[in-house]
């Protein structure tokens, strides 16, 4: 289950090995490639009782990482991305497989495949970079779920993650990259680590759509990782389009937070230009940048933005992503009031109506997801359905997750 009280909400890509960067080849250059899971990188922050704990600030050492991802679409060969952008030092990869998940922290026995990078199987990866693993053929299905598994042996420092998973990450003293049991895996949090993307080819996958934007793409309110809006939308699509979800819970246009990551102009180019494959981008933001922030250490820096400065905001992210061919799906920003803590104001609501009539009718996107309308009690339109919210009275649970990937249509 989700916290209640988060916020709402191209990069060079490099295998280093002994301190030799290795150039990959770029993805624009191999279009048969399409990611098939994907999740922001944020900096490391200690978790605390919102969003639970996480092992990011001390890292790791002498521990192997075993990580579950459920796959959007399938192929014959896969490659793993693994990141240090927000790390200090180089990050020290003693070990890597990839396997069929079986459940928990346990993997099918006779599917674990080891990971190289630049046919290197202990890669280094330098602070800031990100490496990309050589492919492995291993034929895979829509909807999957795979085993990642890494081992450090020295310490690797505070890691770079992504703060909200809602799936299990598993932890083992000692050199466990092949075991096909759970038992030494005995820690757990819901927090992913140094994994930004799954890709894979030679499946059906005609392309990828990223989800991007901040907690309601993120899936604060689900139930877990395969509730959430891009998980309900992999599901749906069955496969034939990959989904990326790089929503960062708290996520805003105008200022980084060190709870909700940089801001998404400065993160666009990473999580939606430069993966494989994007034909299409789900945009959900501003609601973050326009409610009241009293006391909220997440929102610090800034204020509340104008409707102007939101806007002006999201026609930069619509040109950059038309100017690579990429169709935009702009959301309205769904009801504010009745959250059980403090986002709304008078002020706040004029701010948003004024935002979703020009998502609905500036022109500016190639088609809309109507959040607010499929959110919105028809008694009340300033707040949600009760049927379809969180217990924090402002996220959708997952019957209002359902209800908005219904509405959702995308560009041709």
């Amino acid at each position: 289950m989700r916290r209640a009280r988060l916020p709402l909400a191209g990069a060079v890509v490099l295998a280093l090995a002994g301190g030799t960067a290795v150039a990959q080849t770029p993805d624009k250059a191999a279009p048969s490639w399409t990611q098939s899971w994907g999740a922001a990188m944020q900096r490391p922050i200690a978790g605390d009782e919102d969003s639970g704990q996480n092992w990011s600030t001390q890292g790791f050492s002498g521990q192997s990482l075993r990580q579950v991802v459920r796959l959007s679409s399938g192929g014959t060969r896969l490659r793993v991305r693994v990141s240090n952008l927000f790390g200090k030092s180089l990050l020290k990869v003693d070990g890597a497989a990839v396997g069929r998940s079986a459940g928990g922290a346990k993997v099918w026995p006779g599917t674990s495949v080891p990971l190289t990078f630049g046919g290197r199987t202990a890669p280094v990866v330098r602070p800031g970079a990100e490496a990309l693993s050589d492919p492995v053929k291993l034929s895979t299905v829509p909807l999957e779920k795979l085993a990642i598994t890494l081992r450090f042996t020295t310490p690797t420092g505070p890691a770079t993650f992504h703060r909200v998973g809602g799936r299990a990450s598993f932890l083992a003293q000692g050199d466990h990259v092949g075991d096909v049991g759970s038992d030494a895996y005995t820690k757990t949090t819901d927090s992913s680590y140094y994994l930004s993307g799954v890709d894979v080819s030679g499946g059906r996958s005609t392309g990828t759509v990223v989800a991007f934007g901040d907690s309601l793409i993120d899936g604060v309110g689900a139930s877990g990782a395969d509730s959430t809006l891009p998980a309900l939308l992999a599901a749906r699509l069955g496969g034939t389009v990959g989904v990326a979800n790089t929503g960062i819970g708290g996520n805003r246009l105008r200022y980084d937070s060190a709870c909700a990551g940089e801001k998404a102009p400065a993160r666009f180019q990473r999580d939606v230009l430069d993966r494989p494959g994007v034909r299409s981008v789900i945009l959900h933001l501003g609601a973050n940048d326009i409610r009241e922030t009293p006391g909220d250490p997440c929102l610090v820096p800034g204020g509340p933005s104008t409707a102007q400065q939101v806007i002006d905001a999201q026609r930069q992210l619509v040109k950059a992503a038309h100017a690579h061919g990429i169709k935009v799906v702009g959301t309205t920003i769904l009801p504010m009031r009745g959250a059980l803590f403090p986002v709304w104001s008078p002020t706040v609501e004029k701010t948003r109506i004024a935002i979703n009539k020009w998502v609905r009718t500036s022109g500016t996107f190639d088609t809309v997801l109507d959040v607010d309308r499929v959110m919105a009690d028809p008694a009340a339109p300033d707040r949600p359905r009760l049927a379809y919210v969180y217990e924090d009275g402002l996220h959708p649970n997952d019957t209002g997750y359902q209800a908005i990937v219904r509405a959702l249509r995308l560009p041709r």
